[in-house]
Order: structure tokens, then C-alpha cells, then sequence
């Protein structure tokens, strides 16, 4: 029962291993709790700050909500209990969000205020490193956070004891209660006082939930118990799945569900087969709560569709779902989806601009639409920023050469007014010309991220327009991509975690052919096979920075990414070869975002 252990005394053994953790240091794991020494890997991973406080703050926290009303008679009557205490009572919502805090003793409350816990301020551990609040939150269960085991030294003189707040129909933590105290204060009834508060609030939330939203859950685990399927259950002000939904549906998918069951419950509808925006056809079945009436509340059950079903298919009109373009890596919504609009519009032989950042792959995603599904055919690819004496007529002699199949032409927003005027006479000159079999073309659009350049009447003759997404907007195919691309580039190599880790935390703004001209960097000048490892990869990835750094402050960020390799990460061996204070490295390592 670690979550319910307490400490005695003020620890020196937890302060010189907090110390020792901080500068890489060793020290006897037996010196600090194991939930305590997870969290503090957990910050550290995190890169945040040892010596201070930087939290997230919403100026408004919304305070009409089910958790607020329900605790606030409970708050009141433990603040009055303990009037005069140095204790302060603490409502967060389930992000570690402060909603409340109660405090009648005047400097813990000015303490707590230089500290940031107050309402506005988010205690999540991912920001404020290990603490009650946080930490309870992140391990699902009671939390006591004493003196120097707090990540953040601004928090030592403190002591915390942190409950999640269950919803007593769903079971999902909801806030949290936290009892923060001086930590020459503390005593082992804290933590107790904490789950008696978080029990109370979770009676009150019971005492507040409607009839129907309790038949409703009811309804919904019995249809989980049942069956292996998808299970979603909704009304005005709730919506639970089970894993097997949370697993598979993502975030378009989930809505379209959604819409589809609230259509259901308007029309009477029991079943109908869809086409989900991932392309995915499944069955959803609709049960209303209760039964029998018109009501807004319903459990939705969602299955693979499988032929003979004999109910209602949405959406008949739409093409079959395709297998993934040749080529083309990932499986995050936002790219699939982007996959999928090219290659319906290829095969409906749709004209298309693709538009987005530089390096998002929009020439490839046109060369893998054609190769889907006419890979006998030819494909020609013009680039408007190479210069030529005549761009409009190059472009339709290819348009009128009966081999060419498709036209991709790149960079479109390099074209001058007059170019683009010529070029429409061009396109028009070719439909005219190859009105039974006309080719398929694609326009590349490269934008700042921002506006489009103005293309004037050139777009009209094209119907649709996909935006590429850029990387950072599908991180998740980085996974992918990495093993791809090394791949290509040598067949011995893989890369390491914690390499594919810092990664994925780049923003990315060259995009794909960015991360692709780094791994081709690594293996011409680092290594060729093995593993790629931390070390391999080049100065500004080691090192995520919040900002843009002037060329002075660069050089000393890969300066002390040097020492620390050098010194195998011991801080305080890379601060004394660069002539530092381990405060000093400390704060630049966080603020340059070393890893």
C-alpha cells in the first residue's frame, strides 16, 4: 500500500537523493519511495524544471459543472471544521486543474499563492512535476506528497495528500481532493482526512445524477458484458465507451457515430449500416433509455458490418473502401483521410490541388494515387519553379501526347499573372483536344501554413482542393516513417527509443522530407548500421527548443549537448567541464530543451 504511506519526519536521505537524482548522480533506491522515484523519472522526462514553478493558468476555470456543484457543501463544512488550521482544501478538475481552494490560515495562503496553487493554475504533474495533486492523478489513487519529495523546490516546505474523484456511474476520475499543509505540520491522519473528503463528494455526486443517467450506464455495462462489440452510451450531458471503442474510433469517427445514433433516436431507427470517415463500414444498433419513449439517451453498439444484415445502408453512393496508397507511410486519421480524398478523386477522374507546407508529400501522394489505379499508365511531373522560356506550352504538349495518363505539376505559386493566364488557355486548349480520355491533373500548392497564394481563375478548373496535413499534425506516423526511410537508406539499422523519442517531439517544420534528410545525414556521416542513438542525431534535435535561439545561445545549447555526451549525461561532470554551476546547467538544459 505505498499510496498510503506516510512520512515521520523531514528526511535528509529523501533531499540527498533528490539531489543525487537531479545531477545523475546514485543513491540508494531505498531512500525514496517507489511511486515518488517514478514520478520523479516521469518529470524528468519530461524536461521540466527543478527550480521552479511554470504552470499553465485559464483565467476563467468554468465553475458551473456537475463536480463543482456537487462538492462545494462539502468543502464548505470541512474549511469550517478546520478554521484556523494551517491546512488548505483543494478542488481540481481531472487535468489537475484548481477549481477551488480554501484557506483561512493567512501565510500557508500567501505561500500558496507565490506557488501558484490556486484556482486558474493547472497542478498536472506533466507541468508541475511530482506532487499530490498530480501524482494522484496520474497513478489513478491516493497520493502523499512530502517536502523533498516534491520534483519542484518551490514545493519542499509543503506536504500534499491527494485523492481522485470517481463519478460514481462511469468510474472515471473526474478531479480530485487535495489537503495541502507546512510539512512540519503533516501527520498521517492527512491523507485519511482526503479519501473521507473524496468518498463524501462522490455521494453527492450520486445523490445529483439523474434517474435516467443512472438506467443509462446500467444499460450500457450490461451491453458490454454481453458482447465483445464497440459500445458507446450517450445523452445531454454524458458519453462513456468502452475500451474496444477507444481502441479503434478515433476522433471522426467517434462523431460520426454520434450524429448517426442521435439521427437514429429522432427517426425510430433500431440499425443501420455506415461508412465511417475512417472507412470503416461497421453496424451501429441504437437502444434508446429508457425504452419506448422519445428521449435524447441511447446505447450504441457498433460491429464490423457483415454481409445480409437487411437494414438501411448510408451513404450507398460512396466508393468501396481502397487499400492504403503504394508508398505511402502512416495511419493517423488526418493522413489516411488526406490518402483517401486524392484517390477518390483520381478515380473520379476529379482535377485536384493539393495544397500545403513545403515537404508534406503532396507530389508523392498524387504519383501513389496514379499507381493505385493505373500503374501501366504514364505520369509526368512539371516543377513551375524551374525556369523555362515558355511553361504554358511544355505543359500542353504533354496534355496532348495520348501516352500521358497524368500530370502533376509542382509549385504552382511560382507561376507569374501572366503564366497563369497562359496556362489556363493551355488546360482549356487540352480538354478540348482529348475530350474522351482526358488525363488527370494535379496542381501542388506550397503554403507558409498560413494563407494561399491567389491563383486567380486557374482554380475554377479545379474542382477540389486537399490540404496535405503538415507533419507535426500527424506525429504518430513518425513510428512509421523512421523504420521506413532507414530502410531505404541502409538495411542494418534501426533506430533506438529514446532516439525515435526526441523525434517525435520536433515540431518538424520541414516536414517529411525534413525527418528524411536527417536519417539520410545520420547514415552518410554517423553510422551505417546497428542502432541510432541519441547521440546520432544532430545538435538541434537533441535539443527541442521553445523558442528561437539566437546563433550565441545555439552555440552554447550544442556546447553543453557536447559536455553532456562527453561526461555520459552526468550533469555535474558536464557543468564543471564547461565551468557552469549545476544550477546554471540545470536551467539551461530545461530552457533549451536538452533531453
Amino acid at each position: 500500500m505505498d499510496e498510503l504511506e506516510t512520512v515521520s519526519g523531514d528526511s535528509g536521505r529523501t533531499a540527498h537523493a533528490r539531489v543525487s537524482f537531479l545531477t545523475f548522480d546514485a543513491f540508494p533506491v531505498g531512500d525514496v519511495r517507489r511511486p515518488v522515484l517514478a514520478s520523479w523519472v516521469r518529470s524528468r522526462r519530461r524536461n521540466l524544471p527543478a527550480d521552479r514553478i511554470d504552470l499553465p493558468y485559464i483565467s476563467d476555470p468554468d465553475l458551473d459543472q456537475p463536480l463543482t456543484r456537487s462538492a462545494d457543501p462539502v468543502l464548505m463544512r470541512l474549511h469550517e471544521h478546520l478554521d484556523g488550521q494551517p491546512i488548505s482544501v483543494i478542488l481540481t478538475e481531472r487535468d489537475g486543474l484548481v477549481l477551488r481552494r480554501l484557506t483561512s490560515h493567512t501565510q500557508l495562503s500567501r505561500h500558496l499563492d507565490r506557488v501558484h496553487l490556486a484556482p486558474g493554475f493547472s497542478y498536472s504533474e506533466q507541468f508541475a512535476g511530482t506532487n499530490g495533486i498530480g501524482t494522484a492523478l496520474e497513478r489513478g489513487g491516493p497520493m502523499h506528497v512530502f517536502g523533498h519529495e516534491h520534483y519542484a523546490e518551490d514545493l519542499e516546505d509543503l506536504a500534499c495528500a491527494g485523492v481522485p474523484i470517481k463519478h460514481p456511474i462511469s468510474g472515471k476520475t473526474i478531479g480530485a481532493i487535495d489537503l495541502t499543509c507546512w510539512r512540519k505540520d503533516a501527520g498521517s491522519l492527512l491523507i485519511a482526512l482526503a479519501k473521507t473528503t473524496a468518498d463524501q463528494i462522490r455521494a453527492a455526486l450520486m445523490r445529483d445524477c439523474s434517474a435516467r443517467q443512472q438506467e443509462l450506464v446500467e444499460q450500457y455495462l450490461q451491453a458490454g458484458r454481453r458482447n465483445a462489440d464497440m459500445v458507446l452510451a450517450f445523452d445531454g450531458d454524458l458519453l462513456v465507451m468502452n475500451t474496444n471503442a477507444r481502441r479503434n474510433l478515433d476522433n471522426s469517427d467517434q462523431a460520426a457515430i454520434l450524429a448517426h445514433g442521435s439521427e437514429m433516436l429522432a427517426d425510430g431507427r433500431t440499425a443501420v449500416a455506415v461508412e465511417l470517415p475512417s472507412g470503416s463500414r461497421v453496424r451501429i444498433t441504437c437502444r434508446p433509455v429508457p425504452e419506448g419513449v422519445r428521449t435524447n439517451a441511447a446505447v450504441l453498439q457498433i460491429s464490423p458490418r457483415t454481409p445480409g444484415l437487411g437494414v438501411m445502408v448510408v451513404n450507398t453512393n460512396r466508393p468501396p473502401p481502397r487499400p492504403e496508397l503504394p508508398g505511402m507511410v502512416g495511419r493517423s486519421g488526418p493522413w489516411l483521410a488526406c490518402c483517401r480524398d486524392v484517390d477518390n478523386a483520381y478515380r473520379a477522374g476529379q482535377w485536384i490541388v493539393l495544397s500545403g507546407e513545403a515537404g508534406t508529400g503532396k507530389a508523392a501522394l498524387a504519383r501513389a494515387a496514379h499507381q493505385q489505379n493505373n500503374p501501366a499508365g504514364a505520369i509526368d511531373v512539371l516543377d513551375a519553379a524551374v525556369p523555362v522560356s515558355d511553361f504554358a506550352a511544355d505543359v500542353e504538349a504533354e496534355l496532348a501526347d495520348d501516352t500521358v495518363q497524368a500530370l502533376v505539376i509542382r509549385h504552382t505559386e511560382r507561376l507569374a499573372p501572366k503564366q497563369l493566364d497562359d496556362l489556363i488557355g493551355a488546360f482549356y486548349n487540352a480538354r478540348e483536344r482529348r475530350r474522351s480520355d482526358p488525363p488527370w491533373v494535379a496542381l501542388t500548392l506550397t503554403t507558409a501554413g498560413i494563407t494561399e497564394p491567389d491563383l486567380g481563375e486557374l482554380l475554377p478548373l479545379f474542382p477540389l482542393t486537399v490540404t496535405v496535413p503538415p507533419l507535426r499534425h500527424h506525429a504518430d506516423d513518425i513510428r512509421e516513417l523512421v523504420p521506413y526511410f532507414l530502410s531505404q537508406l541502409s538495411r542494418d539499422l534501426r533506430c533506438s527509443p529514446e532516439a525515435l523519442h526526441q523525434l517525435l517531439r520536433s515540431a518538424w517544420p520541414g516536414n517529411t522530407t525534413a525527418l528524411r534528410g536527417v536519417l539520410k545525414q545520420i547514415v552518410q556521416h554517423r553510422r551505417r548500421t546497428g542502432v541510432v542513438v541519441l547521440g546520432d542525431l544532430p545538435a538541434d534535435l537533441q535539443a527541442i527548443s521553445r523558442r528561437n535561439l539566437s546563433q550565441l545561445e545555439a552555440l552554447e545549447r550544442d556546447a553543453i549537448i557536447r559536455s553532456l555526451l562527453d561526461s555520459n549525461g552526468n550533469r555535474r561532470e558536464a557543468a564543471r567541464a564547461l565551468g557552469m554551476s549545476r544550477a546554471t546547467i540545470y536551467r539551461k538544459i530545461h530552457d533549451y530543451g536538452i533531453r
